[in-house]
């Protein structure tokens, strides 16, 4: 098996194209056929229960009965089926408002009172196919609102939290295979099924081996009308991906069909088609502020300026755009089996969605996805990433048995921990203890000071410690910051930002101490980061002695007086002025002998032609335009080379027109 499964899998396996051997074999695992029972439940109405007005306070109320509304039911699948019905919904919030729970009996009369009151006020059935009924409850709610002059967020609030189609779903659908180890599973996203094929008395096993598609033949068929071969990916089953968002939207429409080509290895290679692609990209989000100039406007009114001005035009632009390009690709959209759409926020819903006239896209159409996983800015590169990881097989090695024990563990943790009422010091977070008047004080001190450093005020910065009898190793505050945890001190600080003139004065006026540490274990002369700080340190060791600290400690080089390093500076100084003025000096003498030599050539350069009566001289050779040109670019940047080519061509046209 070994052999045969390393075959299998040698190459990524594609959804539309699995190998015989193996569609023959693909078995449901059984975890995924018992999590498509569990939430693919239908929503039906409740049926009626024998113990309505039994006590929810009961004790001996069964595993599947529900405490909230005082009924219990025969199995888990009646019970899951009461959870998602009007009646429990409608008690839920009648729990989260405070108000009385009511038995079925009384939420039928509630729905039968509502239907007399809507019977005489029916409108004829809208045409309109986008159009869809309320809900039962949702105009119950609308009714006890309007009655009781409850919040108007009630409403909004029960709608949002309706379950969607396919959520609590996992994305992918695990299958098995005899041909594969027992602990190996293939899977494959279900967003790629429709939602008849999920239905629980449906075969998944069945609907993956009727998707399978022939690959694209090398000559493409023949039109038996005029001869003329019709291509293959205009025939085959197809999908429209999009995505748009932060001013970029792209769009691919790609074949299912499998196409075979060879690499330059000659190795045969499967690639995806592409009907059509396209992309756009336009300034619309602020930069380093993030959102679009819509929902700014939106926010805190319209702005002025010629930044919003130009992102309001700019998404305009791009929404005209975008519905013209679908407007284009409509036969292409009609004909997609699937419609995957990634777009972030309700202005770039709009854009797709509309409503508008002549829109392509529609909400409530069945073939409507979202990519099952985390995408990347909207490219073309995206796309077709996306879709292969849509189309392509997973194919995962999981030791179930472990599995099955850590979920079990999880479930176990969970109910205990559901059980085991918290204490109190846990429930809230406590609020942030108000410094004291000490740390408020050293907190205001932390900031004079380094804004002093910072601005390297010697004197004010000498005087603001003096003036508040403060220490010249005054620790930074708060401490646990990240920038007081690398600069704890004013001399760390100066020797990190470079400071040369107000170290010294720390050291040697102020008395700092070098051998403190900081967070990082740091002495102040490990964070300078240039020589002339290093030598203040040095200085400073020359003039307050031996004796003062322990220069080990602090990592300070040996002593080194203000007269040596200045004597070195002018000494480098001078070495770098004398190499300079002898480069300079080589390169006069260079010129000048060039200077000399064209002056002899063109002297001989006329003699000669003198002679020859002006014929040009023996072994010289004429210069061609192009070299002309290099000769005048030599040294110039490409800017300049680009203007004076442009001047010459110019001059060129002008001489061509005065000629014409």
């Amino acid at each position: 098996m070994s052999q045969a499964s390393d075959e299998l899998l040698k190459k990524p396996l594609y959804v539309f194209d699995l190998p015989q051997e193996l569609l023959v074999t693909l078995q449901l695992k059984q975890s995924s056929l018992s999590q498509a029972h569990t939430l693919e439940l239908p929503i039906t109405s409740p049926k009626d229960t024998t113990d309505a007005d039994q006590n929810p306070k009961d004790p001996k109320l069964p595993s599947t009965g529900c405490v909230l509304c005082s009924a219990k039911f025969l199995d888990v699948p009646e019970q899951r089926r009461h959870v998602r019905s009007d009646w429990h919904n409608y008690n839920l919030k009648q729990k989260l408002r405070g108000h009385k729970i009511v038995t079925e009996a009384e939420f039928d009369k509630l729905v039968e009172d509502l239907d007399e009151s809507l019977s005489g006020s029916d409108s004829s059935d809208s045409e309109d196919d986008d159009d869809q009924k309320e809900s039962t409850l949702t105009t119950l709610l609308k009714k006890q609102a309007r009655i009781g002059h409850s919040e108007p967020e009630a409403l909004d609030e029960f709608s949002s939290k309706r379950r969607k189609r396919g959520s609590g779903k996992p994305p992918l659908i695990w299958l098995s295979t005899s041909l594969l180890p027992s602990n190996t599973s293939l899977g494959i996203y279900r967003a790629l099924f429709t939602a008849t094929e999920q239905e629980p008395d449906q075969d998944l096993v069945k609907a993956v081996r009727s998707k399978q598609i022939k690959p694209v033949p090398s000559k493409p068929p023949t039109d038996a009308s005029n001869g003329v071969p019709l291509p293959a990916v205009m025939t085959s089953p197809q999908i429209f991906l999009c995505m748009v968002g932060g001013g970029h939207f792209a769009g691919m429409i790609v074949s299912l069909a499998p196409k075979y080509g060879r690499k330059s290895t000659g190795a045969e290679e499967r690639q995806a088609t592409v009907i059509a692609h396209k992309t756009f990209h336009r300034y619309t989000t602020r930069r380093k502020q993030g959102g679009a100039q819509s929902s700014n406007d939106m926010a805190k009114g319209a702005a002025h300026s010629a930044g919003a001005s130009i992102r309001r035009y700019n998404e305009a632009a791009l929404e005209s755009e975008i519905r013209a390009l679908l407007t284009e690709w409509r036969d292409f959209i009609a004909k997609s089996q699937l419609i995957f759409v990634r777009a972030t926020g309700s202005s770039n819903r709009r854009t797709l969605f509309g409503p508008y006239d002549g829109q392509v896209l529609r909400q409530n159409d069945p073939r409507n996805r979202g990519f099952p996983f985390s995408t990347r800015r909207a490219t073309q590169a995206e796309l077709m990433r996306s879709f292969i990881e849509l189309t392509r097989v997973k194919v995962e090695a999981i030791d179930e048995a472990t599995l099955a024990g850590a979920a079990a563990a999880a479930a176990a943790a969970a109910e205990k921990a559901s059980t085991t009422p918290k204490p109190p010091s846990t429930l809230s977070q406590p609020a942030p203890s108000k410094p004291s008047k000490e740390e408020e004080e050293a907190i205001l001190h932390t900031s004079q000071l380094q804004a002093l450093i910072r601005r390297s005020k010697v004197p004010a910065l000498l005087s603001y410690l003096s003036s508040n009898s403060l220490s010249p190793d005054f620790p930074f505050h708060p401490p646990i910051s990240r920038a007081n945890h690398h600069a704890t001190t004013p001399l760390h600080l100066a020797a990190s930002i470079n400071s040369a003139a107000t170290v010294l004065a720390l050291l040697i006026r102020a008395g700092a101490n070098p051998t403190t540490l900081n967070g990082e274990s740091k002495p102040a002369f490990d964070l300078a980061g240039d020589r002339a700080t290093r030598d203040a340190f040095r200085v400073a060791r020359s003039q307050l002695g031996e004796d003062k600290w322990d220069w080990t400690a602090s990592h300070i080089p040996p002593p080194l007086t203000k007269a040596d390093a200045e004597q070195r500076d002018a000494r480098e100084k001078q070495e770098i002025e004398t190499a300079e003025a002898e480069r300079r000096k080589v390169e006069e003498e260079r010129l000048r002998k060039e200077a000399a030599a064209a002056v002899a050539f063109k002297g001989a350069d006329e003699t000669a032609g003198g002679k020859r009566g002006g014929g040009k001289a023996l072994g010289v050779v004429e210069k061609t335009g192009a070299e002309k040109r290099e000769e005048e670019w030599r040294g110039l940047t490409p800017e300049m080379r680009m203007r004076l080519e442009r001047e010459r061509r110019a001059r060129a046209a002008e001489a061509r027109m005065r000629g014409g």
